[in-house]
């Protein structure tokens, strides 16, 4: 009788250590899961609106409608903001799932890509910049800027923005600035 207690005793020890090795090594592999997801796969993943706030201290709120690895596109209503990912200080409303981008292809559409279909479609917008916002339309976009005229086909008083400065692309209906 002795030995099955010390036999039982054993293997009850033995059925803990694994549960417990085995308790390590899915946290281990959470903690790698978790490393490998990026914030625009969380934004993805986001379950209603989100707020995003933006390097000047401003923010952006409403539901995700698309993202890519550069930028996110949030809808606010009847208005659409285009927001580069480094322009993003900080996210509320985020919830704990992630979901991937629908192609690798549409992952890897960079900010110009979002900027030209602005320029193609002619559509007023503004451009917030940490210098201020600015209304008009998208006129070209290059590697690196993009330009903005007041008017369409009016170069006097447009300007070049470099798309390190700029926080986020609104679109709106008459090219104002709504205050």
């Amino acid at each position: 009788m002795r030995w099955d207690a010390l036999f039982d005793d054993l293997a009850a020890q033995l059925a803990a250590a694994r549960s417990q090795d085995r308790s390590v090594a899915v946290a281990d592999l959470t903690r790698a899961e978790h490393a490998t997801i990026s914030l625009v796969e969380r934004l993805r993943g986001a379950p209603g609106a989100v707020t995003l706030e933006l390097r000047d201290g401003s923010t952006v709120t409403g539901a995700l409608r698309d993202a890519a690895d550069e930028w996110v596109l949030v809808g606010e209503s009847r208005r659409q903001h285009l927001v580069p990912t480094g322009a993003i200080s900080a996210v509320l409303g985020l919830g704990r799932h992630a979901e991937p981008a629908r192609s690798a292809r549409a992952a890897r559409l960079g900010l110009g890509h979002a900027l030209r279909a602005l320029m193609r479609d002619r559509r007023p917008v503004q451009v917030r910049t940490p210098a201020g916002t600015f209304p008009g339309w998208v006129a070209r976009v290059g590697k690196d800027h993009v330009d903005l005229e007041v008017s369409p086909g009016v170069a006097h008083g447009s300007r070049v923005v470099p798309w390190s400065a700029v926080l986020c692309v609104s679109d709106t209906e008459t090219g104002h600035v709504p205050r």
